[in-house]
């Protein structure tokens, strides 16, 4: 019901509503409402208080503010310090602000009053029913939620009027000023009641769950109390015993197993085991078993891991920066990192570099790390021949414990290192157990989600370990096992290489390492040349970094004790700083020879050549064999002079020639062993060559496999013998025919100044090479 319309003084206020029988007193900072209170003051001392619909602004208008506000009567004014003023206000009526009539020097807005709906207008069974009703709430929100006073509940509770009651309750009704605005907007006695009655509903349900939270946090309170003096009397009782130590343990572990980032199913069997060991006494035997357990297993990096590096560009520039060549690793990395970025997901690569010592194999690995960002752990399976050292020992054993895989993880502290395996071909087996066969569920990326160490006892997942293995020798893997990683052959380094490398690294690192100061030694060009070809013979820089460190050494001492500058090594004072050379290279023959040949080979060590030499002399058809030749290698020869008899008619030889001569194959450095197939052809060229009286072309070596009928056979190691031809100086190589892809891959530098002739039969050898 409306009422009259009157111009009254308006205070927008912030943050607060005033409902009707409402006593409170508010500060006032504003201008405008210290003007408005002033205004009241000097009139009837009524007021119009309305709440602003954002608080924080500081000159509302009436699209600012709420249409309802409440005309108040202001009892008390007191001024506080900083110009402000604290102003006591009862509210009387419900009101609407129509429009703002002035708004200088202070808010003047016509209201018109609201008459409250009286409850004798309503139906007495209805309005009766309200009332019981907001009074059982009322009740019981007093009686559940504690905040209101006794007395003060009794004295709302002795209301007889309904508008009475549900004015008290309002006021009294802790609200916050949205809910208190929507109770003042409602329209009619019933609307209100409404809203009152699921306000009281709404705060009677908060006040049950305060209380049941309450009881809970109290009762867990007595509880760990409880705990903390039993806790204090065990540990009394274990102190008197000398079993002090295993509680104290048990809480620093409960206290890490919290902190542990691990599946749950994990955390609950750590949380058994630390129960378990928590009820054994000091002196128990399996106390110290149970705690190296328990430790393993919080050290364990479950889902705890490292963030990759993606950047490709900073990946290759690491990558460049610490290794000259070996660009198949160097790509396959790379294409790792590319499709991890696509997709953010894929299974890491499993890879085995296998190549000749000192090739860069294991600091490659370092270097893809740092380059990934990886942690980097490394695992030596040299000489491991015990299946328990990967899986590791089972807990029953005295002395047991995880195998080098869970070491490795434990050391690198993340789920997702780099792993190496390092000499993965010089693993072995014997009565306890097979070593490769207990890494094929490592290395295989179907199974090794699930990897069981025997000592852990639980699935740990190595799918995100970035494994790398090294070998010497990719034929002494099982073949099981090399089925399981992608094999990237890493061949020795050639002459130029070399001296790349020597330059970048090599020497810069062992200056460092003897305390040279840069600019104080110089290494020529000509002097690591040098080096290379007769001071090492290898397929790596492993040597040849020992003998620039030599070389450092012997400046060092130059520099400290004859007062030396600068120290220049060249090809012609290298003997003063290294002694004679150690090597030379069998050169390429001066002149044409009958029956020698020379054949190419490949060691650990990288490419060599091979002097065949062939006597034919009186006897009973013997084929002699000297040198400390394989079987592989005496089955060729014994092929080679069938093949030779075979074709003797060609050239005009008696065939009763070889039932009365003997035929002797030699080859060089006895004391060195020697295998392989691939010198077949060599040896065979020697035989006919001495058996017919024919010289052998001198600028000319040569490498295949011979069959019985004379075919060239593909041969391995190719570009550690052509690297051994060009040492020798030798131009001219007959190389198998199946081997064109070998040498189509093949840097132009390898192949600089050779003349390579691909051979498919004895026939195209033996055209080439008997002069």
């Amino acid at each position: 019901m409306i009422n009259d319309k009157s111009l009254l003084p308006v205070i927008a206020l912030r943050g607060v509503t005033i409902l009707p029988g409402m006593i409170i007193h508010f500060d006032v900072s504003r201008k405008k409402s210290i003007k408005a209170v002033e205004t009241a003051m000097m009139d009837d001392q009524t007021v119009f208080l309305v709440t602003q619909r954002d608080s924080d602004l500081e000159e509302p208008d009436i699209n600012d503010l709420y249409s309802i506000g409440t005309e108040s009567y202001i009892k008390q004014v007191i001024k506080l310090p900083q110009n402000v003023i604290r102003v006591l206000v009862e509210g009387k009526k419900k009101a609407e602000l129509l429009s703002l009539e002035m708004e200088e020097p202070c808010l003047q807005g016509r209201i018109e009053r609201i008459e409250t709906e009286n409850a004798e207008d309503l139906p007495q069974p209805v309005a009766e029913a309200m009332y019981r009703t907001m009074k059982d709430l009322f009740e019981r929100y007093s009686r559940e939620s504690g905040k209101i006073g006794r007395e003060l509940a009794s004295q709302i509770l002795d209301t007889q009027n309904l508008n009475e009651l549900m004015e008290s309750i309002s006021v009294n009704l802790s609200l916050t000023c949205e809910k208190r605005q929507h109770l003042l907007e409602a329209q009619t006695l019933e609307e209100e009641y409404e809203i009152l009655g699921a306000l009281l509903s709404g705060e009677i349900q908060v006040a049950v769950y305060a209380k049941e939270l309450q009881k809970k946090v109290k009762e867990r309170i007595d509880k760990n109390q409880r705990e903390y003096m039993l806790r204090e009397q065990l540990k009394v009782i274990r102190e008197e015993l000398g079993e002090d130590n295993t509680v104290d343990d048990a809480q620093e572990y409960l206290t890490r197993l919290e902190a542990l980032q691990a599946p749950q199913e994990i955390k609950d069997r750590i949380q058994k085991e630390i129960s378990r060991f928590r009820t054994l006494g000091g002196n128990a035997a399996e106390t110290n078993v149970s705690r190296g357990y328990i430790e393993t297993l919080l050290s364990l990096p479950w889902n705890k891991s490292s963030k990759d590096n993606e950047d490709l560009k900073a990946a290759a520039k690491i990558l460049e920066e610490g290794h000259y060549g070996l660009k198949e690793v160097k790509e396959r990395i790379l294409e790792f990192l590319a499709v991890r970025k696509l997709t953010h997901k894929g299974k890491s690569p499993i890879l085995c570099l296998a190549g000749p010592p000192g090739t860069g194999k294991t600091s490659i690995a370092k270097s893809l790390a740092e380059a990934m960002g990886k942690k980097y752990v490394r695992v030596c399976l040299g000489g491991v021949r015990d299946e328990a050292e990967i899986r590791g020992h089972r807990r029953t054993y005295v002395g047991a414990m995880a195998g080098r895989i869970t070491a490795a993880l434990q050391q690198a502290g993340v789920c997702n290192p780099l792993m190496l395996l390092d000499e993965i071909d010089k693993t072995s087996s014997d009565y306890k157990g097979d070593t490769s066969s207990a890494l094929l569920e490592v290395l295989d990326p179907e199974q090794n989600s699930h990897f069981n160490d025997h000592y852990i006892d639980m699935p740990q997942d190595l799918s995100e370990v970035l494994f790398i293995a090294t070998a010497n020798d990719a034929g002494a893997i099982p073949r099981p096992l090399l089925d399981r990683m992608e094999l990237i052959e890493i061949s020795g380094y050639t002459e130029n290489e070399k001296v790349h490398i020597a330059e970048k690294h090599l020497i810069p690192k062992q200056m460092d390492i003897n305390g040279i100061e840069k600019g104080r030694l110089v290494i020529r060009r000509a002097a690591i040349s040098r080096m290379i070809n007769h001071y090492t013979r290898e397929a790596g820089v492993r040597n040849l970094e020992r003998t620039i460190g030599r070389i450092c050494r012997k400046t060092a001492r130059m520099i400290m004790e004859e007062n030396r500058k600068r120290v220049v090594v060249t090809e012609k004072n290298l003997t003063d700083f290294l002694g004679k050379e150690r090597y030379n290279f069998l050169m390429a023959n001066k002149k044409d020879e009958v029956g020698i040949a020379r054949g190419l080979a490949w060691t650990q060590a990288g490419g060599d050549t091979l002097q065949i030499e062939v006597n034919v002399l009186s006897g009973k058809g013997d084929v002699i064999l000297t040198g400390r030749l394989g079987d592989v290698m005496q089955e060729s020869a014994r092929t080679g002079m069938t093949y030779i008899r075979s074709i003797a008619y060609k050239y005009g030889i008696d065939p009763e020639y070889f039932s009365g001569h003997d035929i002797h194959v030699h080859i060089p450095e006895g004391a060195v062993p020697k295998d392989g197939p691939s010198a077949g052809i060599t040896m065979a060229t020697a035989m006919l060559s001495a058996v017919i009286d024919k010289p052998v072309k001198a600028d000319l070596a040569m490498t295949g496999e011979i069959t019985l009928r004379g075919r060239v056979l593909a041969i391995g190691g190719l570009k550690e013998k052509l690297l051994a031809a060009r040492y020798a100086g030798i131009h001219n190589v007959l190389v198998p025919e199946d081997n064109k892809a070998d040498i189509e891959e093949m840097d132009a530098e390898i192949l600089e100044g050779l003349n390579i002739r691909f051979v498919g039969t004895m026939e195209n050898v033996l055209s080439s090479a008997i002069a």
